[in-house]
């Protein structure tokens, strides 16, 4: 890849997208001994989606909030990814091959290479740590007022998210002993 890219820095980052909606997840809470705590399960079927990508050794990331999964809202993601990392590098991203991955229209800036994991292989992919970690800490066990209210608290628990935070999580041996 470096000889392909010369005079580049070559990165390796992984993306996925994940649907956050209002029926949410159940967690485990903290209680007394014996005691049996509520929780809220809300059941309404409205979702948006997070289209996010992440540099495992950097903890750089770029994110998107969309109301669906489609080809163009991946071709904006890849716009922001390609911004993020700027000309000087070139990134190796790691996905899956869900249909908006592998489409005939999507375009794909000049500083990305797309790498596709083998079908059903999301072990492969440490970003899916990261939904089960937003899932746990910031929406699961609560109720959405709306759409809006929804696409905003999965905004904000994004952006909660610290470069050191998204390095902690996605971090993996196979990963760091290829470095």
């Amino acid at each position: 890849m470096k000889d392909d890219h010369p005079g580049k820095q070559v990165e390796v980052w992984f993306q996925d997208e994940a649907r956050i909606g209002q029926q949410g997840t159940l967690t485990s809470v903290w209680a007394q001994t014996g005691s049996r705590p509520t929780a809220v399960k809300q059941t309404e079927y409205e979702w948006c989606y997070l289209f996010a990508a992440v540099n495992p050794l950097t903890g750089a990331s770029s994110a998107l909030v969309t109301p669906t999964v489609n080809t163009p809202y991946m071709n904006k993601h890849l716009e922001f990814i390609s911004r993020e990392v700027g000309p000087d590098k070139h990134v190796v991203l790691v996905l899956d091959q869900a249909g908006w991955h592998v489409a005939k229209a999507l375009k794909v800036p000049p500083n990305i290479t797309l790498l596709h994991l083998p079908p059903y292989s999301p072990e492969l992919n440490p970003i899916e740590r990261i939904w089960a970690y937003l899932r746990s800490h910031y929406l699961s066990n609560r109720v959405y007022r709306d759409y809006h209210e929804l696409f905003d608290q999965t905004t904000i628990a994004w952006n909660l998210l610290s470069e050191g935070r998204l390095q902690t999580i996605t971090a993996t041996d196979w990963l760091w002993r290829a470095v």
